[in-house]
This record gives C-alpha cells, structure tokens and sequence, in this order.
C-alpha cells in the first residue's frame, strides 16, 4: 500500500536590505510582520478550500547586498502559524 503524499503550501515573504547595518534582511519579518502573514494566509485559505488537506509552510526569503549579485538566505519553515 503506497502512503499517502502530502501536499504542502508555501507562503513566502521576501525582504531586501541593501546593507546590513541595521539587520539582515531575514531579521525584518518580526513577530508583528509574522502575524500579519498568518492572517492574510488564513483569509486565503477560507477563499480556497481546494487547500483544506494542505500542509501550510511559511518560509522567509532574504536578498542583501547588490540585487544583481545578492546574497540570498533562504529559511524554510521560519515560523508557524
């Protein structure tokens, strides 16, 4: 018997720094910016219900530095919701 596959969803939130003085690029998605994406993606998955069986994933997506060259920073499941 083959197991189920499960299907997941991906919620990215990109940022861009051009410098770091100030914090990465990743550091801008604070726990007030994290709550703002949990509700919009709440309200996406009530419009959409062909997800309901959907494993949701919320990932942060950093580009610093030139955005010809940048440097990237990928963090897949950085907070749940």
């Amino acid at each position: 018997m083959l197991d189920k596959v499960e299907q997941v969803l991906v919620f990215i939130e990109v940022r861009y720094r051009k410098n770091t003085r100030f914090g990465s690029a990743t550091d801008t998605v604070t726990p007030s910016k994290q709550a703002k994406i949990i509700r919009s993606a709440h309200r996406y998955l009530q419009q959409h219900n062909e997800f309901d069986e959907y494993i949701c994933r919320f990932d942060v997506v950093g580009l610093e530095s030139d955005l010809k060259y940048p440097k990237i920073n990928w963090i897949k499941d950085a907070f749940e919701g």
